[in-house]
């Protein structure tokens, strides 16, 4: 879920025309060498934005830059390495130009009983879904302020709101990540910068997949709901495509949204009943 452009975020600019801030503008994007990534990729590039993939895959991140119908630029870096994330926005801004879109996308899922939870699958979600959108969020930011602009989008987890056995991990991580997101965006609002979390429910990708060791079961059960596990259903009825996030993304970091900042949207088709 990618988006806009160098002109996303900045409260003070009151041109309407090209709401994703213009064909100049450049987002970057992590953990888009796969599904919602890569969908949030695509949307914000075909809103006109020259897209930065970051993904550790490397041949992901080249297969979905080279399918991306406008400018676009493959980085392979590990978002739990501060170096190598330092050293991908370096780039993204000086082959693509100035960023004025990031969305942590990149996330990984180690599901289990707390109980049964070991310190590496702890430590390892944490670092990506939590300390990874620290290290991007911080280094692009850092680039923004002095040009007092930027929008700033965090996929999360409606499991961050919403307790789910075997995802306890997942779910501290996501709800990290929410938060954080949020006090980045209280501190930036005095430089024209925006940050909003996007946060899912079921979603057809393929970490939602291996979750179901049977396809049809899990699909099932993703829309009924399973009370054993204290989980609603889809009111809905029906899964998440990426493309129903990134739509959600795009928005957030356009100027359509530019007097919404700190906020929390739920694509989940009501999933966790928010009110």
């Amino acid at each position: 879920m990618n988006a806009t452009g160098s002109e996303a975020g900045n409260g003070t600019d009151d041109r309407t025309g090209d709401r994703t801030g213009g064909s100049t503008g450049t987002a970057l994007v992590t953990g888009a060498g796969g599904g919602i990534g890569a969908a949030v990729a695509r949307a914000l590039s075909e809103a006109g934005a020259a897209v930065a993939v970051v993904d550790r895959d490397a041949a992901a991140a080249e297969a979905t830059a080279a399918d991306l119908p406008g400018p676009a630029l493959a980085l392979p870096a590990d978002v739990t390495d501060a170096a190598a994330v330092e050293r991908a926005v370096e780039r993204a801004e000086d082959e693509l130009g100035p960023l004025g879109v990031l969305v942590n996308v990149a996330g990984i899922l180690r599901p289990g009983p707390a109980l049964e939870l070991t310190e590496q699958d702890w430590a390892a979600t944490l670092a990506v879904n939590a300390t990874g959108v620290f290290h991007v969020s911080r280094a692009v930011a850092r680039r923004m302020v002095p040009r007092r602009r930027g929008a700033i989008v965090t996929v999360a987890s409606n499991a961050a709101r919403v307790p789910r056995t075997h995802l306890a991990a997942y779910a501290a991580s996501k709800a990290a990540a929410v938060q954080f997101t949020k006090c980045l965006g209280l501190e930036l609002a005095e430089h024209g910068i925006r940050c909003n979390v996007v946060s899912p429910g079921s979603t057809d990708t393929a970490m939602q997949r291996d979750l179901w060791p049977d396809p049809d079961e899990g699909l099932r059960s993703a829309l009924a709901g399973d009370p054993a596990a204290y989980r609603t259903g889809i009111p809905l009825g029906r899964i998440a495509a990426p493309e129903d996030v990134a739509r959600a993304v795009r928005f957030l970091a356009s100027d359509e949204a530019r007097h919404i900042t700190l906020h929390d949207l739920y694509v989940d088709g009501g999933a966790s009943l928010r009110g």
